[in-house]
């Protein structure tokens, strides 16, 4: 009972889950009262993580780990999902989204990610991948009387279900070569001479790449991106990616740290592709969430290349880059949210045209948000960027490093198309006056810490790699 601190975040999140949805079904309109509630069994989490800090001893046999590296990514997502949480209440309540179900099947997806984050085995790690798929399954289709929506719902199950039919194979394969479930008797079974380890290895993370969107199994990404609602889509680019590349850096360290030879020339090959796709299928796009979406795939490729060095400074770059990447992508979305024309969102990239006439703060927010997208110093963005570069040329991945620069020139291209038309094209349209404080303190809060972050870089570089001690 004395190690029942570990699983102390599971077990509030749980019972908090069963708490809103009881008052979610007993109360009549009760949107507005399970957001305060969820938000409030949130906040509950992220107490039970800070006042447990990478605590304890393994427990289950050894499946179930909480430390400093789990609980980071925990913190992370919490603090992600109480930004969209109040960021996106006005837009779901305009689009007619506002189901008391909304924010519970959420939190069903945040408690599958706790315990892929802290899975030591990979039984663990595979239910609660599925608990967190099923849940994403329903977020991408929820607005039920939306085709596009629908469609796109549609299109994320299945391709998200035959990524994790592959992962379950990969991980079948894995007992049956090693003998064992368990993280740390899978790595000491895997050497380069166990050929059918490796096989299993290609399907875990052909698996794992679907999650990211990297490339070849990026399909899914866009039509995703676009189909689903804005609040969802913000979602979906922020907290699942985040915990994809926890998890992929957990197997490279762990279970595969042996054969860093067989699985680096995957990694590097999926990271090249993403940059490269991502970069140059942006340019031709005309809505902006479909733009972001193949940003995603270009930032998910960077991400990657940090892993690729097998190093503990490429994942530590990796994880400051998800951390920045996570910050720029709330505070975009939050100017999303003030796309509004005559009571109804838009997505158009033109629909930005001379913004800044109207209004110069929003106008300035996306100019910072997108300079940081672009790696343009000295905004967080260029130090995460600097980061990734600097493990991938420690580790003389030459190659790799150089394709990293190119895209990212590519990229900046359609990053500075927008501000061009955000500053210097013709108004065309004029946006609605939103006053919802709480999209405006999440922009603020991303453009703030994106802008002062070249004041103590190597503060979060230091704290990261504590992470793996």
């Amino acid at each position: 009972m004395e190690n029942i601190n570990i699983l102390l975040p599971e077990i509030i999140l749980f019972l908090g889950i069963c708490i809103v949805l009881m008052v979610g079904v007993f109360f009549n309109n009760s949107f507005t009262l399970v957001l305060k509630l969820s938000t409030l069994v949130l906040l509950g989490v992220i107490y039970s993580i800070i006042s447990n800090w990478g605590s304890g001893p393994e427990i289950f046999l050894k499946s179930f780990i909480s430390d400093k590296f789990s609980d980071y990514f925990k913190i992370l997502i919490l603090i992600s999902s109480l930004f969209i949480f109040s960021s996106s209440d006005q837009f779901i309540k305009d689009n007619k989204l506002n189901k008391f179900e909304y924010h519970i099947i959420i939190m069903f997806s945040i408690l599958g990610m706790f315990f892929m984050l802290s899975s030591n085995d990979i039984i663990l790690f595979y239910l609660g991948l599925e608990l967190q798929s099923l849940a994403l399954y329903v977020l991408a289709a929820i607005d039920r009387d939306n085709t596009i929506s629908s469609e796109a719902g549609i299109k994320y199950f299945i391709l998200s279900a035959l990524s994790s039919g592959l992962l379950l194979y990969g991980c079948s394969l894995l007992y049956g070569f090693t003998g064992s479930t368990n993280f740390e008797e899978i790595s000491r079974s895997l050497t380069s001479q166990n050929t059918g380890a490796i096989f299993a290895m290609v399907f875990i993370l052909v698996g794992l790449a679907f999650k990211v969107s990297a490339v070849p199994f990026h399909m899914w990404t866009p039509d995703v991106y676009q189909g689903a609602p804005t609040s969802i889509t913000n979602f979906f680019a922020v907290v699942p990616k985040a915990v994809g590349l926890a998890v992929i850096i957990r197997f490279m360290n762990l279970p595969f740290k042996n054969i860093l030879e067989e699985w680096q020339t995957i990694i590097i090959f999926i990271s090249i592709a993403s940059m490269i796709l991502g970069s140059v299928a942006a340019i031709g796009q005309k809505n902006i969430k479909r733009l972001l979406a193949y940003s995603s795939i270009s930032h998910m490729g960077y991400a990657l290349a940090g892993v690729a060095t097998g190093s503990t400074l490429g994942y530590t770059a990796t994880i400051i880059y998800i951390t920045i990447y996570v910050i720029m992508n709330l505070g975009t979305f939050g100017c999303l949210y003030l796309m509004k024309i005559d009571g109804k969102y838009t997505e158009k990239i033109e629909d930005l045209s001379g913004i800044s006439k109207q209004k110069p703060l929003y106008a300035f927010s996306f100019l910072i948000l997108f300079f940081s997208l672009a790696g343009i110093p000295p905004l967080g963005g260029f130090f995460a960027k600097f980061f990734i570069f600097m493990s991938v040329i420690e580790s003389k991945l030459y190659a790799l490093a150089i394709i990293g620069l190119l895209t990212t020139v590519i990229s900046a291209f359609y990053y500075l198309k927008i501000i061009k038309i955000i500053y210097f094209d013709d108004t065309k349209v004029k946006f609605d006056d939103i006053g919802n404080l709480s999209i405006k303190v999440t922009i603020l809060l991303s453009c703030l810490i994106l802008s002062l972050f070249f004041i103590s870089p190597s503060f979060l570089t230091l704290f990261l790699e504590g992470l793996f001690t």
